[in-house]
C-alpha cells in the first residue's frame, strides 16, 4: 500500500513540475503580448485546464494501457519512470528550454519497462495498426512517434498560414485598432489554449495513476482495503473492461498542474514569448488558435502530443510569416535539440535507475 501511495505521490510531483513546463507554454503568448498579467493568465489557465481535463479520457487510456505491457509496469518500475521524467523536466526547466513533458514521461515509461523486463523489447507496445485508419492504431509508433513528427509540422504550417491570412485581411487596419481588437480576441484564444491543454496534458498523469491502480487491483493488493478506500480500486483491460479514469483522479491532477504553473513557469514563458520572436496580440491569437487546435484534435484521437511542440512551432510559423529575420534561429536550434534528446534521454535515465535499484 505504501508503494502504491508513493507512485501516486510521485505522479503528482511530476504533474506539478509539468506545470513549470507545459502549462507555462499554454499561457506564454498571452503574457508576452501583455494582454494579461502573469497572475491573470495563471488564473485563466487554472480554470480552463480544469474544464478541459473532464472532456474525454482517450489520452489517459493510451498511457494506461496502450504503450507498455501492464504486467511489467509494477509499482517500483513506475516510480523509476516518473523519476526519470522529473529529472529531465527539472534540468530543461532550469535551462529555460521548453522541452516536452509528454515525451519525458513516455520515454521514462518505456526505458523503465525495458530494463525491468531484462531487455525484452516486446514489453513495449510498438505498433498495432488500426483497422481502418492509421490514427486508430495503438502503440508507440502510432500514438507517440507519428504525432511527434506531424504535430510540429502542422503547428508550423498552420501558424504561418493563419498569420498570412490575417496580414491580408488587416493590411489596411491601423496598428492601434489591430492591437485593441486582438487584445480582446486573445482572451478567447488563450482560454481555448488552456482548455485544449487540459484535454491532453492533464490526462497523462491520470493515465500513470490509473495504470498503478489497475495493477494493484488486478494483483489483489487492494483486496483487504477498508471500505472508505474502495475508491482506489480500478478495473482495467485485464477484467474485460476499459480503464475508468475516476473523477477524483481528474480533479487532483488538474489542480496540481495549475499549482505548478503558478510556482515556476516564468522561465519557459520568457523563452517562448520574448527570446524566440517578438509577439503582438494578433500574433499571439494566431499562435494560440493553431496550437490549441492541434492539441484538441490529438486528444480526440488519444495521442499524447506535446503542448510544447504545438505552441512553439505555431509561434515559429507566425514568426516566419513576419519574415525569417524576426525569428531568432539560435534559440530555435536549442529548442529543437531539447526535443530530439527528450525521449532517449529520459528513457536512458529510467533504464539506469531500474538497474541501480535492482543492484542495491
Amino acid at each position: 500500500m505504501l508503494l502504491i501511495l508513493t507512485v501516486i505521490f510521485a505522479a503528482l510531483v511530476f504533474t506539478y513540475i509539468n506545470g513549470f513546463h507545459d502549462t507555462a507554454n499554454s499561457i506564454a503568448t498571452v503574457v508576452s503580448t501583455k494582454v494579461l498579467t502573469p497572475r491573470q493568465a495563471v488564473l485563466l489557465a487554472a480554470v480552463t485546464n480544469l474544464i478541459g481535463a473532464f472532456f474525454g479520457t482517450a489520452v489517459a487510456t493510451t498511457i494506461a494501457s496502450g504503450l507498455v505491457d501492464a504486467q511489467v509496469a509494477t509499482m517500483p518500475v513506475l516510480c523509476c519512470a516518473i523519476f526519470a521524467a522529473i529529472v529531465w523536466n527539472l534540468l530543461t526547466w532550469w535551462l529555460g528550454l521548453p522541452s516536452s513533458s509528454s515525451h519525458a514521461l513516455v520515454g521514462g515509461l518505456c526505458g523503465a519497462v525495458l530494463a525491468a523486463s531484462d531487455n525484452r523489447w516486446s514489453s513495449i507496445i510498438w505498433s498495432i495498426p488500426g483497422k481502418n485508419h492509421w490514427w486508430e492504431g495503438k502503440g508507440v509508433l502510432w500514438k507517440v512517434i507519428v504525432p511527434m513528427i506531424t504535430s510540429p509540422l502542422i503547428g508550423f504550417i498552420g501558424g504561418f498560414i493563419i498569420m498570412g491570412i490575417l496580414y491580408c485581411i488587416l493590411r489596411n487596419w491601423k496598428p492601434v485598432t489591430v492591437n485593441r481588437t486582438f487584445g480582446k480576441l486573445q482572451l478567447f484564444s488563450a482560454g481555448y489554449m488552456g482548455f485544449a491543454h487540459g484535454t491532453n496534458d492533464a490526462q497523462k498523469t491520470m493515465g500513470i495513476i490509473a495504470l498503478a491502480l489497475v495493477a494493484a487491483t488486478t494483483t489483489g493488493k487492494f483486496d483487504a482495503l477498508p471500505g472508505w478506500l474502495s475508491f482506489l480500486k480500478t478495473l482495467g483491460p485485464e477484467a474485460g473492461q476499459p480503464v475508468h479514469i475516476a473523477t477524483w483522479i481528474k480533479i487532483v491532477c488538474a489542480l496540481t498542474m495549475c499549482a505548478g504553473t503558478a510556482a515556476g513557469g516564468w522561465r519557459i514563458i520568457k523563452t517562448l514569448g520574448h527570446k524566440m520572436v517578438k509577439l503582438h496580440p494578433v500574433h499571439g491569437f494566431a499562435a494560440e488558435a493553431t496550437g490549441a487546435t492541434v492539441l484538441f484534435t490529438a486528444a480526440h484521437f488519444g495521442m499524447p502530443v506535446s503542448t510544447t511542440h504545438a505552441i512553439t512551432t505555431s509561434i515559429m510559423g507566425v514568426g516566419c510569416a513576419k519574415g525569417l529575420n524576426h525569428l531568432k534561429l539560435s534559440v530555435v536550434e536549442r529548442i529543437i535539440w531539447a526535443w530530439l534528446m527528450t525521449l532517449p534521454a529520459s528513457a536512458a535515465v529510467a533504464y539506469a535507475t531500474v538497474k541501480l535499484v535492482r543492484m542495491f
